[in-house]
């Protein structure tokens, strides 16, 4: 899951996650952690994070 994400799709996936976390969301492993960005980078970094990107292709023109 170790894509090439800039540092905006990294941060708005932990800050998503994070977020689920702080409102009751089940965590995906085991941890004694109680702060949920910790919580979410863990996560980011063992690829469990139940998330991704969307990115918007450009669109091709055709020169004649």
């Amino acid at each position: 899951m170790m894509e090439n994400y800039t540092r905006f799709e990294r941060a708005r996936m932990i800050g998503a996650r994070a977020l689920q976390i702080a409102r009751g969301a089940p965590l995906l492993f085991k941890t004694d952690l109680k702060d949920p960005i910790k919580i979410a980078e863990l996560e980011f970094e063992q690829g469990i994070l139940p998330m991704g990107i969307r990115r918007k292709m450009p669109l091709r023109m055709e020169t004649a």
